[in-house]
C-alpha cells in the first residue's frame, strides 16, 4: 500500500491470514526471529523493536545491516596509524567476515605516528568508508532478502518493513512483500528524523501487542507473583483506564461487573502527568470510592508512559510497577485499547474509525474482536480534532455550534487544500464571499469524510464500522463520513471514551 504523501510518518500492519492475537501468540514460541527490512532508519526502527520483542532474535536485514568493508580497507587504514588512531574501522566488519581493529580518535589529542597530520587521517577515514559494500542497496546482492521475500526461509514472528520517504526503491520489494500472507507484516515510512521517534513506537508496540509480543515485554519486566495476583483479584473490586492524549485526557473507572462507574474528560493542557492524576481522581470521586481501592490501572494515548508518573507509581514502561498501595499500573498502545473499547461499546464492529486531536486511525477487527490490521496518520493535522478546531477558531464559533451548523447547508463547497493552514486561509476567503457559513462548514465537514475515508480504503475496512474519539460528537462529520462510506457508521454517547474504556477493560481482565 502506498503511503499518503502528506505523512512523513505512516504506517500499514496486518496479521498473518487467518490468524487473532491469541493464534499468533501461541505459535510465535516457536518462530522468535523478527526481520527488520528495507531502509535503516537512523537506527530507532531496530532500537523499538529490539524493545519490543526483548525474547525474540532480531535480525537487522536492512540495507545498513548488510554493508560490510571492501577486503583489506580496515586493515589498510589500521596499518596506516598507530591503533590509538584507528577508529575509523572500530567495530565495523569486512567483507571476509573479520571484526576490524579499534581505537581512540588521534583528533582527539592524541600524537599521531610518522608525522601525519589530522587531515592525513582523515583523508584515510573518508577514504575507508566509500570503499564500503555497498553504498547504495541498489548495489547489494539481495538473494537472502529476496528469499525472505518470497518465505523460503521459513516464517518469522513477524516483518517490520521500514521505507525511507526519499528513497524510491524499497516500494517495489514491499510490494511483493506484502503479498506474503503467511506472515504478520508492518510497514513503516518516515523521514528518518528524531522527530519520528515516538510515533515509531507506538506502531512497533502495537505491533508486538498484536502478534503476542506482549507477552514477552509482561516476561522481560516485573514479574508478578501469582500468589500475589490472586489475593489482588480478591481485594481489588475496581480498575482504571487513562487515555492521555494531545487534546483531552480521559478517565473511566470499572467495577468487578465490567460496568462503568466514574469517568472523566478533561483537557490535557501542559502536564500528560498532572491532567492523568486529575482525570483519575475526578473519575474516582464521580465513582464515588477511593484511589486504595482500584486494583490496576492502564494507562494508553500518546502520554501513556508518563501518565503514570503520579505519586510513588514512577513511569509506566510497558511493564507492571506496583505503587505504594498496591495498585498496579501498565502502558498499553490506543490501537489494543481502542479495539477492546469499541468492541465493547459495540459488539458487532469490524472497523474502528478513531479520530483523535492530533491523529486518525483506521483499526480492523477480527470476529472476535482482536486487531488483524491498522492504519495510522499521525504526522499531519489534516482531517483530525486539531483541523477543526482551528477551522472553528478562524469563523469566530465553538465546537458546538460548528457540529451542528453544517447540517443546514444549501450549496456545496469544495475545500480544496487540507493543510490545517492553507485550509484555514481558504476559509477566510469563502467568508470574505459572504459564502452562508453552513456552507463552508459543510466543506469542511466533506474534507474531513473524505480524508478519513482514504484511510479505510487503505486498512480495507469493512462494515459494521464504528466512529470513536471526540470528533464523533461532531454531528456532521458523523453525517458526512456516513454518505461518503456509503455505510451506516455508528457513535455512542461514551465514543469519546472509548481508548479509556479499552485501558480500564484490560487493566480489570489481565
Amino acid at each position: 500500500m502506498k503511503a499518503a504523501s502528506e505523512d512523513a510518518a505512516d504506517t500499514d500492519v496486518r496479521a498473518a491470514k487467518g490468524q487473532t492475537q491469541e493464534a499468533v501468540g501461541t505459535e510465535a514460541c516457536c518462530a522468535e526471529e523478527v526481520v527488520v527490512m528495507g531502509a535503516h532508519g537512523g537506527g530507532e526502527v531496530l532500537k523499538s523493536v529490539q524493545a519490543a520483542f526483548p525474547k525474540a532474535v532480531v535480525k537487522d536485514a536492512t540495507c545498513s545491516g548488510n554493508r560490510v568493508f571492501a577486503e583489506g580497507a580496515a586493515e589498510a587504514v589500521a596499518a596506516a596509524f598507530a591503533p590509538g588512531a584507528a577508529c575509523a574501522a572500530d567495530g565495523q566488519k569486512t567483507a571476509g567476515g573479520q571484526q576490524a581493529p579499534g581505537g581512540q580518535q588521534a583528533a582527539g589529542g592524541q600524537q599521531i605516528p610518522d608525522g601525519r597530520t589530522e587531515a592525513d587521517f582523515f583523508r584515510a577515514y573518508a577514504e575507508l568508508l566509500l570503499k564500503k559494500l555497498p553504498p547504495c542497496m541498489r548495489m547489494l546482492d539481495i538473494r537472502e532478502r529476496g528469499s525472505l521475500a518470497a518465505g523460503e526461509g521459513g516464517r518469522p514472528r513477524g516483518i517490520v518493513y521500514h521505507t525511507m520517504r526519499f528513497c524510491d526503491y524499497y516500494s517495489f520489494e514491499y510490494a511483493e512483500m506484502k503479498n506474503r500472507e503467511d506472515v504478520p507484516l508492518l510497514k513503516i515510512e518516515t523521514d528518518t528524523t528524531p522527530l519520528s521517534a515516538g510515533q515509531i513506537k507506538t506502531r512497533i508496540e502495537a505491533f508486538a501487542e498484536m502478534t503476542g509480543g506482549e507477552r514477552d515485554m509482561e516476561a522481560a519486566a516485573h514479574t508478578v507473583n501469582k500468589a500475589r495476583a490472586e489475593s489482588e483479584k480478591a481485594r481489588y473490586k475496581y480498575a482504571a483506564g487513562i487515555d492521555s492524549g494531545s487534546a483531552s485526557t480521559d478517565a473511566v473507572i470499572l467495577d468487578e461487573k465490567l460496568e462503568i462507574v466514574g469517568s472523566a474528560v478533561i483537557p490535557t493542557g501542559m502536564s500528560a502527568s498532572r491532567s492523568a492524576r486529575l482525570a483519575l481522581q475526578t473519575a474516582l470521586k464521580q465513582a464515588g470510592i477511593p484511589e486504595s481501592e482500584l486494583g490496576n490501572v492502564v494507562t494508553t494515548g500518546y502520554g501513556r508512559e508518563v501518565a503514570g508518573k503520579t505519586g510513588a507509581s514512577g513511569a509506566v514502561e510497558n511493564a507492571i510497577d506496583a505503587s505504594s498501595d498496591g495498585t498496579a499500573w501498565k502502558a498499553v498502545t490506543e490501537i489494543t485499547c481502542h479495539a477492546r473499547g469499541a468492541r465493547y461499546l459495540y459488539p458487532e464492529v469490524r472497523t474502528v474509525i478513531d479520530i483523535g486531536g492530533q491523529d486518525s486511525k483506521v483499526i480492523r477487527l477480527a470476529d472476535d474482536g482482536s486487531v488483524t490490521s491498522f492504519v495510522m496518520n499521525d504526522k499531519c493535522a489534516a482531517g483530525t480534532g486539531r483541523f477543526l478546531e482551528m477551522q472553528a477558531r478562524a469563523l469566530d464559533i465553538t465546537l458546538d455550534k460548528m457540529s451542528r451548523a453544517g447540517l443546514d447547508w444549501k450549496n456545496a463547497v469544495r475545500i480544496s487544500n487540507m493543510c490545517t493552514v492553507f485550509a484555514e486561509s481558504e476559509v477566510v476567503s469563502l467568508v470574505a464571499r459572504d459564502v452562508p457559513l453552513p456552507d463552508i462548514i459543510h466543506g469542511l465537514n466533506v474534507a474531513v469524510a473524505e480524508k478519513t475515508a482514504s484511510l479505510v480504503a487503505r486498512s480495507r475496512g469493512v462494515a459494521p464500522f464504528m466512529l470513536t474519539g471526540g470528533v464523533s460528537k461532531n454531528e456532521g462529520v458523523v453525517q458526512c463520513l456516513r454518505e461518503v462510506l456509503g455505510e451506516p457508521v455508528h457513535t455512542s454517547a461514551r465514543s469519546q471514551l472509548c481508548g479509556a474504556i479499552g485501558a480500564a477493560l484490560i487493566a480489570m481482565t489481565q
